[in-house]
């Protein structure tokens, strides 16, 4: 994750391409002028205070298993560099550019002084975890994606988390949906038992709701699941016709079936841990928090850059308190 390039000569550069190009959204140019501001300070220095939780904001908590998770859990994808950028082949560069391993520490930081005390990573991220703990006294709580080897085992990827010190671990949507695709249940139930016996929060994640379908009754023992859920009311929704597979990238949907997701989650009474809840940058966050919460989920994964974490906090604090009734009971 880190970056070859100095953050100066890439905000230089991408600078003035896009005076060239003008072809930028609000949101890049917003990304490119805090690069800009960072690009000005001493490289490598971070912030020189130590974390000092919920000292800016404060979020509604929920619980998972003993663990109190702030309803708002910081989304690892931008962090990481894993973008979904459609037909964009310049983002995840531009991503992995902005965040070199103190922007990262940064955002941490910035996240659980606003009172998101939670972060959803890749496994790869846990000597950073490590370090943001070490450095700066963090107490964010760390949620791993796990994958399976070749033969199905979990086992290599949880030991490996837990030395670096997880605190959830849920099978990733991804991997999920294609093993339940390739009818292979039993590496998804053998997943989550590891999960259980490494005596951690054990969720299952999916784009598809046959996944969730399928574990709910088949009794899967979970701790909470980790399942997609916004509208398609967005400009470059999918149209008639074009919902196919549980998930695409073009037209950008993660949630096939958003009311079928609302509809069938009233019943489960596990926690529910909504993500992709922006539809991957398509959807506002005060339109997406509101829908999600609305009609279901206990909490919210979010990508969130370091400039919009104090925003999204406030507009997830009140969304927060103007709901009084929601069609499904809070499980967490």
């Amino acid at each position: 994750m880190a970056c070859r390039q100095t953050r100066r000569g890439f905000v230089k550069a991408t600078l003035a391409a896009a005076g060239a190009a003008s072809v930028l959204s609000a949101e890049e140019r917003a990304l490119l002028a805090a690069g800009a501001d960072a690009a000005k300070s001493p490289a490598g220095k971070g912030k020189a205070e130590p974390v000092k939780p919920a000292s800016q904001a404060a979020l509604p908590m929920g619980k998972i298993g003993e663990l109190e998770v702030s309803r708002i859990i910081l989304g690892g994808n931008l962090i990481g560099g894993w973008a979904h950028s459609r037909e964009l082949m310049y983002v995840s560069k531009l991503l992995k550019a902005y965040h070199t391993d103190e922007k990262i520490l940064d955002t941490l930081q910035a996240a659980e002084e606003h009172g998101v005390n939670c972060v959803n990573t890749h496994p790869n991220a846990g000597r950073l975890i490590q370090r943001y703990r070490k450095q700066r006294g963090g107490k964010m709580l760390w949620m791993v994606q796990a994958f399976c080897d070749e033969q199905g085992d979990f086992g290599p990827c949880i030991r490996t988390a837990v030395e670096y010190g997880v605190d959830l671990i849920q099978i990733q949507g991804g991997q999920a949906d294609k093993l339940f695709a390739e009818g292979k249940w039993d590496w998804l139930d053998r997943g989550i038992r590891q999960i259980l016996a490494a005596d951690r929060p054990a969720g299952l994640g999916a784009h598809s709701l046959d996944v969730i379908k399928t574990a709910v009754k088949k009794d899967l023992p979970v701790d909470f699941y980790f399942k997609t859920f916004h509208h398609h009311r967005y400009r470059t929704a999918p149209k008639a016709g074009e919902l196919k597979g549980p998930h695409a990238e073009i037209p950008g949907y993660w949630d096939k079936d958003p009311k079928g997701t609302a509809e069938f989650m009233k019943g489960v009474k596990v926690p529910w841990i909504g993500f992709k809840v922006m539809a991957a940058g398509s959807i506002r966050p005060r339109d997406a928090f509101q829908y999600c919460f609305q009609n279901g989920a206990d909490l919210l994964c979010a990508g969130m850059f370091d400039f919009q974490i104090a925003e999204d906090v406030k507009i997830a604090n009140s969304v927060l308190n103007k709901i009084k009734k929601r069609a499904r009971a809070w499980m967490a």
